[in-house]
């Protein structure tokens, strides 16, 4: 069974950093596609970052540039360190593993308060 337990959230004045972590069990980061996701009105969740098995980054407009994800394969965790936080990015951030096969599964999320 595939599990993922974020953590590193909490709160932050703006123009501050914070290091979200999502550590997998039952499946390995290295070989998933690993995304962290936020919720968003209208909408259940948009995707913020991404990385593939290969290692390729991608990221939301809104935080390109401000955030980076990265993974560590023998801790088996995917890292998103968020920098010049926003009040708009507060959110609870959940991350996301997805294979082929397998699905997709998610973690409870960790909320990122982001004061002016």
């Amino acid at each position: 069974q595939v599990q993922l337990v974020e953590s590193g959230g909490g709160l932050v004045q703006a123009g501050g950093s914070l290091r979200l972590s999502c550590t997998a069990s039952g499946s390995s980061v290295s070989i998933a596609l690993m995304s962290w996701y936020r919720p968003v009105p209208g909408y259940q969740r948009e995707w913020v970052a991404r990385i593939t098995s290969d290692g390729i980054t991608n990221y939301e407009d809104s935080v390109r540039g401000r955030c980076a994800i990265s993974r560590d394969n023998a801790k088996n965790t995917v890292y998103l360190q968020m920098d010049s936080l926003k009040p708009e990015d507060t959110a609870v951030y959940s991350c996301s593993l997805y294979l082929v096969p397998g699905g997709r599964y998610w973690g409870q999320g960790t909320q990122v308060t982001v004061s002016r």
